[in-house]
């Protein structure tokens, strides 16, 4: 393990708005938890480009609150906006972070079917061993009902992993 980070920490409020990315804060989490972690191991970035760094993003409910909302909007009759066509693939905050650090290895999105962070250092794994990626971004998000997303980070690369 290279480095890791939580979302929410002491001190912490909400995660910052992220540009292109509207309503709920699942998008948010995801870029805030990632950019803690990253930071710690590349200050502010960008990853250098010797380094093919993967992300697994693994979420079993993926962004909740947005799901309900257009549920809801749909069932009322309403028009569904066009971020939230973007916004409903985790693929697409996923993205934004590679872009944003210079993320050079493959992008995957999981929903686990065990436990949540073994079925992401499993992938993780295969990403590193099948050479696709030096190191891979492994973030853990869910997002409960009426409560902010929690997420956990790990930058896992070579070694044994925990």
């Amino acid at each position: 393990m290279r480095a890791e980070a939580r979302w929410s920490e002491v001190g912490d409020g909400a995660a910052p708005g992220v540009a292109g990315f509207v309503h709920s804060g699942f998008a948010p989490t995801v870029v805030a938890v990632a950019e803690r972690c990253l930071r710690q191991r590349y200050g502010v970035g960008p990853v250098p480009a010797a380094v093919r760094t993967g992300v697994v993003l693994v979420s079993a409910s993926g962004d909740r609150v947005s799901a309900e909302h257009v549920r809801a909007t749909v069932e009322a009759g309403g028009r569904i906006g066009p971020l939230f066509f973007f916004q409903s693939v985790p693929n697409s905050v996923a993205g934004h972070v590679a872009a944003r650090w210079g993320l050079r290895g493959p992008v995957v999105c999981l929903s686990p079917t065990g436990d949540p962070r073994a079925d992401g250092i499993a992938e993780a794994d295969l990403l590193l061993y099948d050479g696709d990626a030096d190191e891979v971004l492994l973030i853990l998000i869910e997002q409960a009902p009426d409560t902010p997303a929690e997420a956990v980070a790990v930058l896992l690369g070579g070694g044994a992993r925990s």
